[in-house]
């Protein structure tokens, strides 16, 4: 058997094994704990406005104007993105599961207002992979953007 049908047969072997074990992954520590979200994983397929080091680390949306609209403009944000799903939403605290579009893997979004200090936190992690090739990264500048254009974070 040549190479290049060994590589086709690994190749075509793990995708079914990614479609039989699915594509929900286990998923990571999420919420509020210690008046924070919670930390990235030492991987690089998470980013956070609590993190540390500069390959996780994203800004939180600084608000502008009124805490409450803009948290009101984030949930018509996220409800407007594809493959999104609502899974926590509090006061000051909003999760969102969001799926990829060709294996349906679920990155977990997560949002905490923090309305005293005029922010919004923000955190997105693959719950499988090594590395999420910016996806999180992308999708947190997304909503990002799409609030500066509301003009409720600067």
């Amino acid at each position: 058997m040549s190479d290049a049908i060994r590589l086709k047969s690994s190749l075509a072997c793990t995708l079914c094994l990614i479609l039989l074990v699915g594509c929900r992954g286990e998923r990571l520590p999420i919420g509020i704990a210690a008046a924070t979200l919670s930390a990235c994983p030492p991987t690089p397929n998470c980013v956070s406005s609590a993190a540390d080091s500069e390959r996780h680390a994203i800004a939180p949306f600084t608000i502008v104007g009124k805490a409450e609209a803009a948290w009101r403009a984030l949930h018509e944000v996220v409800a407007g993105m594809k493959r999104t799903e609502v899974i926590t939403d509090s006061d000051d605290y909003l999760h969102v599961e969001c799926a990829s579009r060709l294996f349906g893997f679920v990155d977990d979004l997560e949002f905490q207002l923090r309305a005293g200090e005029n922010l919004i936190a923000v955190r997105s992690a693959s719950r499988i992979g090594y590395t999420d090739h910016g996806v999180n990264r992308r999708r947190v500048e997304h909503v990002a953007e799409r609030m500066r254009e509301r003009g409720v974070i600067e």
